[in-house]
């Protein structure tokens, strides 16, 4: 398969559970996603060599594999934890997996392998499990001797965007809200073959001059359940009604990028996190992600196959209005924030002490 699409379909093999080969040029590994890992699949993945386990700089320094210092640095590298033979399948997820740290306190003495030759192997193992919004954590052997489902080069897995470069628009229709009855969806297509993502225009915006807008993030748990742990209903919810109200109309992006783009399950281990004690920032690193790790640059390429290229963004985060404005869009920020209540007062104090977020 030609590394034009042998990367895209790692990502979906390794989501299947599948054992991947990621070939470099001084040989390779094959790895295995630790969530999705069982005795069977495991037992075929070690059938020459005795598999590591592959984590995040940020889970390491968690356990205390690596050094802060290099765990916060602004591209840390993943670490190749050794698995003894006392380390069996449900001890090593234990590793790999935070929520499990309070049932399973006392962990390793363990060593960690040098990657020397493997190393954009195992950034690309990484890299392979975020796209398929897994567990950042693999197993994995040297490459030789193992049949794995299907090989990709480290290169080509490396070079898959953090979001797609491209998006077209797909489909059309009217859609009468209760909150404004002239409402187009527009849906999107990304040519990297990821999720399709809407936008909802409201009124008829006005593109020659700045149109109010509002990128969300899909959040199942707030959107639709209603959750109170985070304020991601109400912001939907006020930012519909605000852009109905306002005489231009306006646009609101739903972007599938649930939990700043770690997915919904690896959302609800944070939320698993915060049920322990820990903020949003923690749940996240802890998991092996970063803080936030969505690219807005998704966002800006829908807004410009809309036509726009001024916005009335409102938004809370510096990070959205900064987004835009590296893909060539003008950005006027207009705040947009709601009142607390008790499940979500320490998660907003987070966003702001932490995250930067202007609440």
């Amino acid at each position: 398969m030609s590394d034009d699409y042998s990367a895209e379909a790692a990502v979906d093999a390794l989501r299947r559970g599948r054992i991947i080969g990621i070939a470099t040029p001084g040989g390779g590994i094959a790895v295995l996603a630790a969530e999705l890992a069982d005795a069977a699949s495991l037992g075929a993945l070690e059938s020459m060599a005795r598999a590591g386990l592959i984590i995040t700089a940020r889970r390491a320094a968690i356990l205390h594999l690596t050094n802060q210092v290099a765990a916060a640095a602004d591209d840390p590298e993943p670490v190749w934890v050794e698995r003894p033979a006392w380390l069996d399948l449900a001890g090593s997820r234990a590793v790999a997996d935070p929520v499990l740290d309070l049932a399973t306190p006392f962990k390793g003495p363990f060593t960690t392998r040098a990657l020397a030759a493997d190393h954009d192997a195992a950034l690309a193992a990484i890299t392979l499990a975020k796209h398929a919004a897994l567990l950042p954590a693999v197993y994995a052997v040297p490459l030789a001797g193992v049949a794995p489902a299907m090989t990709a080069t480290a290169a080509a897995i490396l070079a898959l965007p953090a979001s797609a470069a491209r998006v077209r628009i797909s489909s059309r229709a009217r859609l009468p809200l209760s909150i404004g009855e002239n409402t187009e969806v527009v849906a999107f297509r990304p040519d990297d073959g990821g999720p399709e993502h809407l936008a909802l225009v409201i009124g008829d915006p006005d593109t020659a001059a700045p149109v109010l807008a509002r990128l969300h993030s899909a959040c199942l748990t707030g959107d639709v359940l209603g959750s109170l742990k985070c304020d991601c209903g109400p912001q939907l919810q006020a930012a519909l009604k605000a852009i109905a109200a306002n005489p231009g109309g306006g646009i609101l992006l739903y972007l599938q990028q649930e939990g700043r783009g770690i997915g919904l399950l690896n959302k609800l281990r944070a939320y698993a996190l915060q049920d322990q004690g820990f903020d949003t920032v923690d749940a996240n690193t802890r998991l092996g992600f970063e803080a936030d790790e969505r690219d807005f640059g998704l966002a800006a390429a829908m807004l410009q196959q809309l036509g726009v290229s001024d916005v009335a963004l409102m938004t809370n985060n510096p990070d959205k209005v900064a987004g835009l404005a590296a893909h060539g869009l003008a950005v006027t920020r207009v705040e947009h924030s709601m009142a607390p209540n008790p499940h979500n007062i320490a998660y907003l104090g987070t966003k702001r002490d932490r995250q930067g977020h202007m609440l």
